[in-house]
C-alpha cells in the first residue's frame, strides 16, 4: 500500500478534567507509526479548553485540534462532537485515560482497506491497581447474538476505527439520550453488530486504565440507562440469558444504592436465567454480607466488572 493510498484517519478524544492523562492519550496516538495522516480532535466536555495540547502535532502528518463539546454535555455528546468536526475517511476513539500501543493503528488500517466489515476492533490490557489482564475478542465473540449476551468488554471504545461512511450513513452516531451517557458504547457496538459487523485484530494494541471512570460507581444512572437499553433494544428481549443479564446489573446497582426493591429485581434475574450469577450477587449486597464496592474491586482485579 503506498502512501497516497492510506486514508486519513480522525481520533476523537473526549475529555473532562484529567490534564495528565489526555497528555498521555495524545501522546500514544501521535506516536503511532502510521505512515497515513492523522488528525487528533480533542473535545473538551463541561470544561475549558486547553489550547496548549495543538503543540503535539508536526503540522504535518500529524496534527491536534482541541474543541469544546457544542452538543449534549456528557461522553455522547463529546464523541458525536468530534466525529462531526472530522473529515478523514476513518474515524477512531480513544479514552482521555487509555494508550494506544505500537502497531496498533496501521494493523487496523490495513484490515479495513482490504474491505469486509466497516468496523475494526483489538484486544486490550487492563490494568487496574498494579494488576494487568489481558482480554482479546474473536470474531464470534462479536457476532450479535453473542454481543448481547456477554457484553464483550474486550471490544473496548478505544479499540474501534470505523469507515466514516457506514459510522454516518449504517451505524449512526452516539445515542445522545442515553442517561448520563452510561453505556452508549456498549449501544454504539450493538448497532455496529447490526450493520456488517467487525474486523478483529487478535492482539492487546490498547493499554485501558480502570479505576478512574465517572461511571463505576453512579449506581442510579447505571439502573436508568439499562431501563433504556431494554426500552430500546428488542433484542435483549430475546434471550432470556441476555435479559437477565441486564436485569442482574440493575439488581445490583439498586443494592449497592440501598433499595428496598433491590431483592425483588434479585429475585426477577434468577427467574429469568438461574445461571446468571449477578442475581445472587445482587442478593448479598442487599442483604448486607458484603459490600457493592469490595464485589466491583474484586471483578476489576480480574479484568471484568459487573
Amino acid at each position: 500500500m503506498s502512501l497516497p493510498d492510506l486514508p486519513d484517519v480522525d481520533v476523537v478524544i473526549a475529555t473532562h478534567d484529567r490534564p495528565v492523562l489526555v497528555r498521555e492519550a495524545i501522546a500514544a496516538v501521535v506516536g503511532q507509526a502510521y505512515p497515513g495522516r492523522v488528525r487528533c480532535i480533542v473535545v473538551f466536555d463541561r470544561s475549558t479548553p486547553d489550547p496548549d495540547l495543538c503543540a503535539y502535532g508536526d503540522g504535518d502528518r500529524r496534527t491536534v485540534d482541541v474543541v469544546a463539546n457544542d452538543r449534549s454535555p456528557g461522553l455522547a455528546g463529546a464523541r458525536n462532537t468530534g466525529i462531526l468536526a472530522g473529515d478523514g475517511a476513518l474515524v477512531a476513539f480513544c479514552d482521555d485515560d487509555d494508550l494506544w500501543l505500537p502497531g496498533k493503528l496501521e494493523r487496523q488500517v490495513r484490515a479495513l482497506v482490504a474491505g469486509g466489515p466497516p468496523t475494526c476492533v483489538t484486544g486490550i490490557e487492563v490494568d487496574y491497581d498494579g494488576t494487568t489482564t489481558t482480554r482479546v475478542p474473536t470474531p464470534a465473540s462479536l457476532e450479535l447474538r453473542h454481543l448481547v449476551r456477554r457484553r464483550v468488554m474486550e471490544a473496548h471504545p478505544s479499540t474501534v476505527l470505523v469507515r466514516r461512511r457506514e459510522l454516518l450513513k449504517d451505524i449512526g452516531l452516539v445515542d445522545e439520550d442515553i442517561p448520563g451517557s452510561y453505556g452508549e458504547d456498549f449501544d454504539w457496538m450493538i448497532r455496529a453488530a447490526g450493520a456488517g459487523g467487525f474486523h478483529v485484530v487478535p492482539a492487546p494494541l490498547v493499554r485501558v486504565r480502570w479505576g478512574g471512570s465517572q461511571f463505576s460507581r453512579q449506581w442510579g444512572t447505571i439502573a436508568d440507562a439499562i431501563d433504556y437499553g431494554l426500552a430500546k433494544h428488542a433484542v435483549f428481549h430475546e434471550d432470556r440469558r441476555a435479559l437477565a443479564r441486564l436485569l442482574g446489573r440493575k439488581a445490583f446497582a439498586l443494592a449497592a444504592l440501598g433499595r428496598r426493591d433491590a431483592l425483588r429485581w434479585a429475585g426477577r434475574t434468577a427467574w429469568t436465567s438461574p445461571r446468571e450469577p449477578r442475581a445472587y450477587l445482587a442478593a448479598l449486597v442487599a442483604l448486607r454480607v458484603v459490600s457493592a464496592d469490595r464485589l466491583l474491586d474484586f471483578a476489576h482485579r480480574r479484568g471484568h466488572g459487573i
